[in-house]
């Protein structure tokens, strides 16, 4: 996740609308954008709801991607991911799902890994930083009581898939077999130091400051997952990877929940 702090020139430009426009019309797909910023253009942060059958008590589940711009395997992950949930209903069995596939909508577009006012917004959270996307996210973190956040990043330093846990006591009970999924097709890593933190499995137990995160002091504790992706390898795969993760986290957290319930 880790990367110098200087700005890196874009090789490219991205259409914010043309990612946008195909899961605006999505089957069971709410679109709602969410406040309104300049920043050499007016933007909003992109929020898609979906609520999966059975679910008159919901499991509230976060999942963000693209908090840094360059890294467009999340966003194209949580696309997938609504296009899949919009075909098959019960892949979300139980859940209410928002999905905000780009956290940074100008890094987004320029394909870098800061906003366009040059910042880092993952460093920026419960700092009382005054950037439009941090503000805006931090009110959907306090007030839509979520039971899990799913971060979707990619590493370019890392040869293959981990993840960081926070939070609720079973997170890494939810990690642990994700993890075993998606490494059916990208590689594990499992040095014993990765992105400058200790780590076992696959798994690290600590953080940068600064983070997306649940504020403190509040209630659900949710579980907390960041997925990394090696952000070299093919993107398909790591699509791959990052859906057939997400969809292990919900399925296992369904089934402790359930297990829990009939103890």
């Amino acid at each position: 996740m880790e990367r110098p702090q200087e700005q890196t020139t874009a090789p490219h430009h991205r259409s914010l609308a043309d990612f946008l426009a195909p899961l605006k019309v999505l089957p069971g797909v709410h679109y709602e954008p969410l406040g309104s910023f300049e920043l050499k253009g007016t933007y909003s942060v992109p929020r898609f709801l979906f609520r999966g059958p059975n679910s008159s008590e919901p499991i509230s589940i976060g999942l963000f991607a693209a908090i840094h711009g360059d890294e467009p395997a999340g966003a194209l992950a949580a696309a997938a991911f609504l296009r899949q949930v919009s075909n098959d209903p019960q892949l979300a069995e139980n859940f209410h799902v928002s999905v905000y596939p780009i956290c940074n909508p100008t890094g987004f577009e320029d394909n870098t890994r800061h906003s366009r006012h040059g910042r880092d917004l993952n460093r920026e959270f419960w700092r009382g930083s005054p950037e439009a996307e941090v503000e805006i996210l931090e009110h959907e973190l306090r007030t839509r009581h979520f039971n899990g956040l799913i971060q979707l990043h990619a590493d370019d330093t890392s040869d293959g898939l981990y993840g960081f846990v926070r939070g609720h006591t079973l997170t890494e009970n939810l990690l642990r077999p994700a993890l075993l999924e998606a490494g059916k097709i990208l590689p594990r890593n499992v040095n014993a130091t990765i992105d400058g933190f200790a780590a076992r499995d696959g798994i690290i137990y600590d953080s940068y400051d600064g983070v997306l995160a649940a504020p403190g002091q509040i209630e659900p504790i949710p579980f907390e997952i960041i997925l990394e992706t090696p952000h070299h390898a093919p993107m398909d795969a790591q699509i791959e990877a990052f859906a057939v993760a997400i969809r292990t986290i919900l399925a296992e957290y369904r089934r402790l929940i359930s297990f829990a319930a009939n103890i």
